[in-house]
């Protein structure tokens, strides 16, 4: 079932808005420039070029392991860590499903992070989705 996306770069209800909505704006300008149809490393490298521009410090591919009960059972990576507190994961789907959605906040949760986007490159329109862990599982 496909997910609807937030339409609003900038929207003060949600933690950290103004540097979400700066990496949103990021990937409109690649998108407006692309288009859809690439594989998802082409917007990622394009989006690591346009956060460059913007002055935005991030860490691309990020790798982290991933732990069941202590023990670890692999390695994940995310496609951008910003400013040390935004995580960034790409798609370029034709359209954003629920999966996805479960996907950013499996990694929100691995990574211990609070707020992330989901950012879709594949659709004729850019698509994403703030992303933040549920209430009782930011107070573990």
């Amino acid at each position: 079932m496909p997910i609807n996306e937030n339409k609003e770069i900038v929207n003060n209800k949600y933690p950290d808005s103004e540097l979400t909505g700066k990496i949103i704006g990021c990937a409109m300008e690649v998108h407006h420039i692309l288009g859809n149809g690439f594989q998802e490393v082409i917007y990622q490298r394009a989006l690591a070029i346009e956060m460059s521009k913007q002055n935005l410090n991030f860490s691309r591919e990020h790798e982290m392991e991933i732990f069941y009960k202590g023990e670890n059972i692999g390695l994940r990576r995310v496609d951008f860590f910003v400013e040390k507190k935004i995580m960034v994961e790409l798609k370029a789907v034709i359209q954003l499903e629920n999966v996805h959605l479960a996907q950013a906040i499996n990694y929100l949760e691995a990574y211990k992070m609070d707020i992330g986007l989901l950012i879709n490159f594949g659709n004729t329109s850019l698509q994403f989705k703030r992303v933040m862990k549920p209430e009782k599982k930011r107070e573990l």
